[in-house]
């Protein structure tokens, strides 16, 4: 069993507020948009990190962090991509991976909303965790927290923190 702690759209702002959230996690997965190196460091130095990097990264996180992602946790096939879409309208891009790869997860970030969703004809969860930071339009910053248990993720938890 382990449990995840997921972000995004941190912008190179991370509040002392995730060490907390995700210090019971064994994991944390960064959807993208980390903003600098100094936020990835920061994470992986708290827990073992997976992340992918989004479209205001620059070369610093581009050159340690791919811009997607395929990986297994437990009996759990995860795709992570910052620009993806989601069910049923995800990016061309993204299309055909899903399609190939067939995950059981898939995560993306970018759009600052926060979504959970079944894509029943996939058979493939999506989350997208909103966004961390301060830059962008939402009024409220989010995080997920989750469980993988073999092939089950569940107590998904969504973690709402104020906007400074």
């Amino acid at each position: 069993m382990l449990r995840i702690g997921l972000i995004s759209d941190t912008h190179n702002y991370l509040d002392d507020a995730v060490f907390k959230h995700f210090g019971q996690c064994d994991e944390i997965w960064h959807a993208g948009d980390f903003g600098t190196i100094a936020v990835a460091e920061k994470l992986r130095n708290f827990k073992p990190l997976v992340g992918v990097y989004g479209n205001i990264d620059g070369q610093d996180i581009r050159s340690k962090y791919p811009e997607k992602i395929i990986f297994t946790r437990e009996q759990v096939k995860v795709f992570v991509q910052h620009i993806g879409g989601y069910p049923p309208k995800y990016t061309p891009q993204v299309k055909p991976v899903i399609a190939a790869e067939c995950p059981n997860l898939f995560i993306s970030g970018h759009s600052h909303i926060l979504k959970i969703m079944f894509d029943d004809k996939l058979q493939c969860l999506h989350i997208n965790p909103g966004a961390a930071g301060l830059q962008g339009w939402h009024k409220v910053r989010t995080l997920v927290r989750f469980t993988i248990d073999g092939k089950d993720m569940k107590n998904c938890e969504v973690i709402e923190m104020k906007r400074h």
